[in-house]
């Protein structure tokens, strides 16, 4: 193809986003017609508890739905007066009648008329809420990682595999149509056998610090010790609470917020997950603000099936950001940093050593739509609907989502395998049998 191709603009994008999951196009062929649904007619209940800034954005995907999946946000909850009684303000906007409001969790879950509830806490709250949604029978939605600390992970997993709860976990990427085609190229044969995987992902700024709303919360409007849960006391820190992704015991920083979705891509297109083993290094060389975890972080997975990963982030330095699937026969690349919907294969041919011009001979082309003309852009938000769809969906069908628990869970070993590796300064090892993380390969 054509490396000049005009780009189609973001907003143009967008927008054909929306009428694609409107016609149900882009939920792929496991999206059922709702008029085959038993139920279907039924309104499906939500609560929704944590909601911060993304939480906020998950209110507003799940209003976006609301007519096509006949869904309703009937009741909130938030520790902080400030983001409660904002969640409360901005559903009424969306359906026209307010949601009932809960400061404690524990009371949300406790409501009988709620079918389902999204949970979008500080991360280190994510497996515990997970595992009391499920004991309450409730279907879940929680934002990525599931967890990072591996025996709360595992309690929750093991709660929603019993109770047989739909839950989804928020890689939502999963879900959208172009890393859909990516996969299916793989699973061709296209690249012939991968050896290696390179991701690349960079920002310029002193990322997840600097949030206004520690200047606004006071101890009186929240919950303190609830926050917590179940790490160890201490004084009250609005900047912990708000910006905890750069402290050590809440975060694994990079590794939980960003590599989380570029290793659950990983899993996903290459059918494999839960790595052999895993080596880290970084550090806090770009932004000294205070933060605990690293602002330049790379990581080395190697998985079951022969291939290696590497995972680079840094902090200090815009450089373009990539991914790429290196085969035998052909190259994939994701142009561009987390989300890209722009890929492009590029054939495997000949070598620099023998041909420096080889470049030139090696034909290309992009992943398109069917009757796409331009180009993706090499970046989106977070606001496509087709994963909170998908979740929906099989709510009613009680078939598996396309981000089940199991799938969370070895994004999360896999964040937290790199995690150690980077504090302890040592290879780590998964033992599938005992689903232990180790600094010892497993004995023959």
């Amino acid at each position: 193809m054509d490396k000049t191709i005009g780009a189609m603009d973001r907003r143009t994008f967008l927008n054909n986003s929306v009428k694609l999951i409107g016609g149900s196009a882009a939920l792929g062929s496991n999206a059922l017609s709702y008029s085959r649904i038993a139920g279907a007619n039924d309104r499906i209940s939500i609560g929704h508890i944590g909601i911060g800034n993304r939480g906020t954005e998950l209110d507003e995907i799940v209003s976006r739905l609301k007519q096509s999946h006949k869904v309703e946000m009937t009741a909130v909850c938030d520790l902080w007066s400030v983001n409660r009684e904002k969640a409360a303000a901005t559903n009424v906007a969306f359906y026209g009648k307010a949601p009932r409001a809960f400061k404690d969790p524990g009371e949300l879950l406790a409501a009988g008329d709620l079918d389902a509830v999204i949970i979008s806490t500080p991360e280190h709250s994510h497996s515990a809420l997970l595992k009391l949604a499920a004991e309450a029978g409730k279907d879940v939605y929680v934002e990525k990682p599931m967890g990072n600390v591996l025996s709360e992970v595992k309690t929750a997993r093991d709660a929603v595999l019993q109770r047989q709860i739909i839950a989804q976990v928020g890689t939502q990427h999963r879900s959208e149509p172009y890393p859909k085609m990516a996969r299916d190229t793989i699973h061709s044969g296209a690249l012939g056998d991968v050896s290696k995987i390179e991701i690349v992902w960079n920002y310029h700024g002193p990322r997840w610090r600097g949030r206004q709303e520690v200047a606004q919360i006071r101890e009186t409007d929240t919950d303190w010790s609830k926050w917590l849960m179940s790490k160890p006391h201490r004084p009250f820190d609005p900047r912990l609470y708000f910006e905890f992704r750069l402290y050590r015991e809440f975060s694994g920083g990079i590794a939980d917020q960003w590599m989380s979705h570029g290793i659950d891509l990983v899993h996903y297109f290459m059918s494999d997950s839960l790595p052999r083993s895993v080596v880290a290094h970084g550090g806090i060389f770009a932004w000294h603000d205070g933060r605990e975890n690293a602002d330049t972080f790379q990581a080395l997975l190697e998985y079951p099936k022969g291939f290696l990963v590497s995972y680079s982030t840094s902090f200090g330095n815009d450089a373009p950001s990539f991914t790429r699937y290196m085969g035998k026969k052909a190259t994939l690349i994701n142009l561009g940093g987390e989300g890209s919907p722009r890929y492009q294969l590029v054939e495997e041919k000949g070598n620099h050593e023998d041909n420096p011009e080889v470049d030139k001979q090696r034909t290309e082309k992009y992943l398109l739509l069917p009757g796409e003309k331009g180009l993706p852009p090499m970046g989106i938000d977070d606001m496509s609907v087709e994963h909170m769809a998908n979740w929906i969906d099989c709510m009613r069908s009680r078939q598996q989502p396309i981000a089940t628990v199991n799938d969370g869970f070895a994004q999360s070993v896999a964040c937290m395998m790199a995690t150690q590796a980077y504090w302890t300064g040592k290879k780590q090892y998964w033992d599938a049998k005992a689903e232990e993380i180790n600094d010892h390969p497993q004995a023959d």
